[in-house]
């Protein structure tokens, strides 16, 4: 169903880790790129998952970061560590790079039923389809949404059939309007001809190694408004003293009260997650834990958000 797309910074394996539980019971596929060199935090999370009894995909050629030219110690984790264990999957990242050649070899090395085509740009889709033959049933077929398209999915009609897009656009935080949409896959996903769905949380596809210091400070919190055919909007919250990257733990105050105002109105669109409830806490306490963790707490609600949605559509 949903598989949420991490790019394996520390942030996002801690929000992995303390959310495997809640991955595990809303069915949740989650797909991570290893962008860090070292591989201990990401061992925690898949470990965690596993403990959970959740399924993942581990991407072992990541198009980013320290494993960009060689992603053979990705490969020797799965095998060392989990090749009896059909829980964690091999994502093979298939982008305009990618040679036929390079794409034969990977798909090679990773012949287990349910390892994971993720589809990134790949320029010879008939080819590929033709060197698959009957395998690609067996295979999970990834499609990111802004380097595909129609014609190249018809290839891979068969097997496992995902369909990722970004639903946050990066900008600078002082840009932000105060709401933008996200998304309505998690409702139309099936309508397109597939089986599941996902995106790249409050995060975003556009891949950086780190920022600068911060001039603004934004809090990206998802809803999903029933009033609005159960779409997903976003909203910003946004500091106020944007013109110096100084103090930053003013910064989030003043968006932190923002997003306060906004939980506690009446008929909030928020949901009370356990992230909004750590973040009650944090503006209880005048507590800034910093940028990072401020993101890991957006992610956990992205997840919540739509783990509850799901529940309660399975319910009706």
């Amino acid at each position: 169903m949903y598989h949420p797309y991490f790019r394996g910074k520390q942030f996002e394996l801690i929000a992995i880790r303390e959310s495997a539980d809640l991955i595990s019971s809303s069915g949740f596929v989650p797909i991570i790129e290893p962008v860090r060199e070292s591989l201990g935090g990401l061992q925690k999370a898949v470990q965690s998952l596993c403990d959970a009894g959740a399924q993942s995909i581990l991407v072992v050629n990541p198009r980013y970061g320290d494993h960009k030219a060689n992603g053979d110690s990705i490969s020797a984790l799965l095998a060392r560590d989990y090749c009896e264990n059909d829980a964690v999957g091999a994502g093979i990242l298939l982008t305009s790079e990618t040679s036929l050649t390079e794409a034969s070899r990977l798909i090679g090395q990773h012949p287990e039923d349910g390892t994971a085509l993720i589809h990134a740009g790949f320029t010879e889709p008939r080819a590929l389809s033709e060197l698959l033959g009957g395998r690609s049933e067996t295979l999970r077929h990834i499609f990111i949404d802004a380097q595909t398209n129609m014609l190249y999915m018809k290839h891979f009609s068969q097997g496992y059939r995902t369909l990722i897009r970004d639903g946050f656009e990066r900008k600078k935080n002082a840009d932000y309007d105060h709401l933008d949409m996200f998304s309505d896959m998690h409702v139309t996903y099936t309508d397109r001809g597939m089986n599941g769905y996902g995106d790249f949380l409050t995060v975003g596809d556009n891949y950086s190694e780190g920022g600068g210091p911060a001039y603004a400070v934004a809090i990206h919190m998802t809803f999903i408004d029933p009033d609005q055919d159960d779409a997903m909007f976003v909203y910003h919250f946004k500091s106020d003293s944007n013109d110096t990257p100084t103090d930053p733990a003013k910064k989030f105050s003043q968006a932190l009260n923002k997003l306060i105002a906004a939980a506690d109105q009446e008929h909030t669109r928020l949901l009370d997650t356990t992230a909004v409830r750590e973040f009650r806490d944090l503006h209880a306490r005048g507590h800034f834990p910093g940028l990072g963790y401020v993101k890991k707490l957006s992610i956990k609600h992205h997840l919540e958000t739509l783990a509850d949605f799901h529940s309660r559509a399975t319910d009706v």
